[in-house]
């Protein structure tokens, strides 16, 4: 794998490698030492032109883990905000020696101009672009979903037959549309439920159903629904009446979790509006998922980085 730019080119194969290599990590972080020489001298940048802590930690904590050297490079307050161009950082990047460099950028496509530009010879992660994909994010969430799913014995499987509904702003979500391209890659059915002002033009496009009636797609049974945070930051316009009023109608509360079969799980990729698109109880329920979607996260970084880094030597051998 040379780079990982979104999910909608990933493959099966890949896909599931990336879990099942996911699965060897996360065995290795129940251990007391948890630290291994995989990435002994190996460099990772991470490339921030956007805020956000969870991501940076998460892809920090997985480098670390791994014996790679990890420079934390944060736009505000760089030259980058000075005026220096994505050109210039790259080739700066470039001459410390950067192996990898997972950047978030608020413009749609800018991992991709990074990684084929021919400006830098690292391996490229995307770790969220303006609004298109943020595909580490939903490999940890379709890693979760198996894992709660199959437990201990999902290596090698894939989420046939399972329906997942993802729900609020997929407008303006980079997570929803990276996984739906991974979950319906992996063999899930994935529902879209939103409001009609929060749904894509081009989402005929997309393997998915959609529907604007959360109660309707509760009642189909899912096996794990996912909700999605309400991007105000990205809004401009009124894309629903008020906040009570999207609550009511497409807001995960207690009524609607006791309403779900026993298995179904919920999910948030966080952080989380509580109160407005889920509720307290429901975030803090048995059925969630949230703080298991945080430390899967590290795994399949983890994984990543390796898959990145290390090649295709053998991982079973290297974390025992």
């Amino acid at each position: 794998m040379r780079h990982l730019l979104d999910t909608r080119t990933l493959d099966h194969r890949t896909a599931l490698q990336i879990l099942d290599v996911a699965e060897d990590m996360a065995d290795t972080q129940s251990r007391q030492v948890k630290k291994l020489p995989t990435l002994l001298g190996k460099t990772v940048v991470n490339l921030f032109f956007e805020d956000s802590t969870r991501t940076r930690i998460s892809f920090e904590a997985a480098a670390k883990r791994l014996s790679a050297d990890v420079i934390n490079f944060a736009a505000k307050g760089s030259s980058v905000s000075k005026g220096e161009s994505l050109k210039d950082t790259a080739q700066t990047l470039q001459a410390m020696g950067a192996d990898a460099v997972v950047v978030r950028h608020s413009a749609s496509g800018a991992p991709q101009t990074l990684a084929t530009s021919g400006w830098i010879s690292a391996g490229v992660v995307n770790a969220g672009d303006g609004t298109h994909e943020h595909p580490t994010q939903a490999l940890l969430d379709a890693f979760t979903i198996r894992k709660r799913r199959y437990g201990a014995d999902s290596r090698g499987r894939d989420l046939t037959g399972l329906r997942v509904v993802v729900v609020g702003d997929v407008l303006h979500s980079r997570v929803a549309r990276s996984n739906v391209w991974l979950l319906t890659t992996l063999g899930a059915e994935v529902t879209l439920v939103t409001p009609p002002t929060l749904i894509p033009q081009n989402v005929t496009q997309w393997p998915v159903r959609v529907l604007y009636d959360l109660d309707r797609a509760l009642a189909d049974e899912p096996d794990a629904v996912m909700m999605l945070r309400i991007q105000g930051e990205r809004m401009h316009a009124a894309y629903f009446p008020n906040e009570r009023e999207y609550t009511r109608l497409w807001g995960l509360d207690a009524l609607r979790v006791s309403r779900l079969p026993e298995p179904t799980i919920v999910m948030h990729p966080g952080p989380m509006n509580r109160g407005l698109e889920i509720s307290t109880e429901a975030a803090d329920s048995p059925r969630s998922t949230v703080l298991e979607q945080v430390a899967n996260g590290v795994s399949v970084r983890m994984a990543v980085l390796y898959l990145l880094l290390a090649g295709e030597r053998e991982v079973r051998e290297e974390v025992q």
